[in-house]
This record gives C-alpha cells, structure tokens and sequence, in this order.
C-alpha cells in the first residue's frame, strides 16, 4: 500500500454544453496537514449548496489533511437577467415617500438608485436552468471534482514516498546509536561497580559518618543506572514497528506519530539514568533524530 503526505495540489479542468450556453469551469484543491480530514470550499452562489455533496466525495479518496477546494465557472452566451422586484418596490417607495412628505425638513429627496440598491429589490440571474439541466450540470461537475481527489491522491502519494525515503533513512541512524547505547550498557556495570567500591571506601572512612540506610539507599540509585537495558529492548521493539509500518503502508501517520512518544520516552530515560558522558551524548543524539522523525511523520496521513 501507498504512503501519502498529506500535502499535495491537483487542479482539474471541466466542460459542459447546456442549450446554446458553454460552462466551463476548473477545480483547484489544496492540501496541508490537519489531524482529521476538513475540505473548505470555495464554489460560485448558485451552486453553494453542492457543498455538502462535494465533502461527501472527498471522503471517499482522502482520510486526514486540511483540504481547500476552489471552483470557478463561467459561462458563455449568457447575459445577465435582470429581475426587479416590483412588489417590494412599490412597497418600499410608498413607505419612503410618506416618510419624506412628513419630515421634508430634516430629509433629503428620495434617490431612485439607492431606492434600487435595497437588498431584493433588485436580482441579477446569472444562470437560469431548469431542475433537468441543473442536475445534468451538477453530476458533471461532481465527476470532475472525483477527477481532481484523484490527482490530489497521486500527489499526496508521491510525496509521501519521499517522506518515507527520509523516514528509513532516519530510523537507520537512530538503529545505530542505539546499537552504540547497548554497547556502553554491556560495559557499564563494571565501570560503575569500580566507582561505587571507591566510594563506599571514601564514606566508610573513621572521619565520616553514615548510616546503613544511607549507604543501601546509594547502591540501590548505583545499580538502578547501571541498569537501561530494558529501555534498550524497548527502543529495538519500537524500531521494528516502525519499519514493519513503513514497509506495510496506508494510513499509518497516527501509529508512527505514537511510536514518536514512545521512542522518545525511552531516550528521556537513558538520559535521566546516564552516569557517563558517553551515554548522555548518544540519548542526545537519539532525541534529536526522534525530533526530525516526528517532524517528518506530522504530513504523513
């Protein structure tokens, strides 16, 4: 299966003949990262309400991202009609005259043109169809936008096998330090079992005072940070998956996004144990790459 980004442009370009009109029109869709999938779209007045049908489509190519769909249309042979509400007119200039008749000192002559431009007065009809022609103009319109998920699809997927290229290339590199960190671990108990012995030493000087408890409670936190092999387990475990995800494709950015957390709840851990230099540097270096993974897997879908 396919990876893809959730990042990609398609632009589809359409045409129907409806009585001696052309329509023309071409759709532009936009993607970004987004934790669900959202379309907003952008379509001309008369055909807003095809809103809610164009979302229903898209989810059937796309699961995640922030989708921007633009739709323009235009029209040939096609002249405005105008439309004048005569009705409200009449009413509106009734109540207007009546109004300046009676305070004459105080208004202005009523102006016939911002008489006209009170909402409703005036309509402009730029497209006249019938029910028949609309639904015919509709379906085409919608094939054209499935056209376009499509393209959008193919765009997402071939950046997403760039993401993915990076991302393997990434969990190769934290693979390596890893195997650097299991190597200091196979060493570290002796190194510190040397350390401890000196120390017990210092403190069982005549000239210093300790209680047993004191000095159970020091081998204790000694042995406890010799100890991250389990975080070592579980940063191979966690490695594995993540290959195993990559290799196996569709929708995985959520369960890789997870494994992120996880990775780098375990570095975070060597980290606080680390009592060498060496070790500090190399869970450094592995939250660093968990970061850039992390980055990478955001546009994954």
């Amino acid at each position: 299966m396919y990876i893809s980004s959730m990042t990609g442009f398609a632009r589809v370009n359409g045409a129907f003949r409806v009585k001696e009109t052309d329509y023309t029109w071409f759709w532009e869709l936009k993607s970004v990262n987004g934790k669900s999938l959202e379309l907003k779209t952008k379509l001309p007045m008369w055909l807003d309400w095809m809103s809610q049908s164009i979302k229903n489509l898209a989810a059937e190519y796309l699961t995640r991202g922030n989708v921007y769909a633009v739709l323009d249309v235009s029209a040939s042979n096609s002249e405005p009609e105008l439309k004048i509400n005569e009705q409200l007119l009449a009413k509106i200039t009734s109540q207007i005259l009546q109004l300046y008749q009676d305070n004459q000192d105080l208004m202005q002559k009523p102006n016939p043109a911002e008489i006209l431009n009170i909402r409703g007065v005036v309509e402009i009809e730029d497209h006249k169809l019938d029910e028949q022609e609309t639904a015919e103009l509709q379906s085409e319109i919608l094939d054209s936008f499935a056209q376009a998920c499509e393209a959008l699809q193919q765009d997402r997927q071939a950046e997403g096998e760039k993401i993915a290229a990076a991302l393997r290339d990434i969990i190769y590199k934290i693979s390596e330090v890893v195997s650097k960190v299991d190597e200091i671990a196979q060493n570290l108990p002796a190194r510190l079992k040397d350390k401890l012995q000196q120390q017990i030493a210092l403190w069982l000087e005549p000239s210093n005072q300790i209680s047993e408890e004191r000095l159970a409670q020091e081998v204790v936190l000694y042995v406890t940070k010799a100890d991250i092999q389990e975080e070592i387990d579980r940063l191979k475990a966690h490695i594995k998956t993540a290959g195993e995800l990559l290799n196996n494709g569709g929708n995985i950015g959520r369960r890789l996004d997870f494994l992120c957390q996880e990775l780098n709840r375990e570095s975070n851990t060597i980290c606080s144990k680390s009592a060498e230099i060496e070790l500090t540097n190399c869970g450094m270096e592995l939250k660093a790459l968990i970061e850039q993974f992390r980055e990478q897997v955001q546009n994954i879908e």
